[in-house]
């Protein structure tokens, strides 16, 4: 399953966009070239799964809308065979961005199959020892 789609890349950047991206044909059809969107998005996916597979069980049985939006913006991103636009460089940063705090923890999605079990080294621990004075050894003094 992938996390994103071509028709989610067509609703948000448009047709123009897409055909100038992958119509990499000589004499250019005015196509989008399916296959090199399929392969952006495959690349995409592994990249995610990459960052997921520490906290979540793949694949996901739905995916969530913040990981369909960053989907979106690595794609486009890798479609490009040069330079990206300011604005699309500034999501791909902020995608990966999101990716590493998703990864470390700070953001979580509301998804099944959740964070690997706890290795045990966290929250208090404490350790007694025997008490030298105790209410039966005090009879007298208090």
């Amino acid at each position: 399953m992938s996390y994103a789609t071509l028709q989610q890349l067509l609703d948000r950047y448009g047709e123009r966009m897409l055909v100038q991206l992958t119509d990499r044909a000589s004499p250019a059809t005015g196509e989008i070239d399916a296959a090199v969107v399929d392969r952006a998005l495959a690349d995409t996916d592994a990249m995610i799964d990459g960052y997921l597979a520490g906290r979540y069980r793949l694949p996901l049985a739905q995916t969530p809308p913040l990981v369909a939006d960053v989907a979106q913006a690595i794609a486009i991103y890798k479609l490009h065979r040069a330079t990206a636009a300011e604005k699309i460089d500034a999501d791909y940063q902020q995608a990966l961005k999101t990716l590493r705090e998703i990864a470390a923890g700070t953001v979580r999605l509301e998804v099944a199959g959740v964070e690997p079990a706890a290795s045990g080294a966290t929250g208090v621990r404490t350790t007694d020892r025997p008490r030298d004075l105790t209410p039966g050894n005090l009879k007298g003094f208090v």
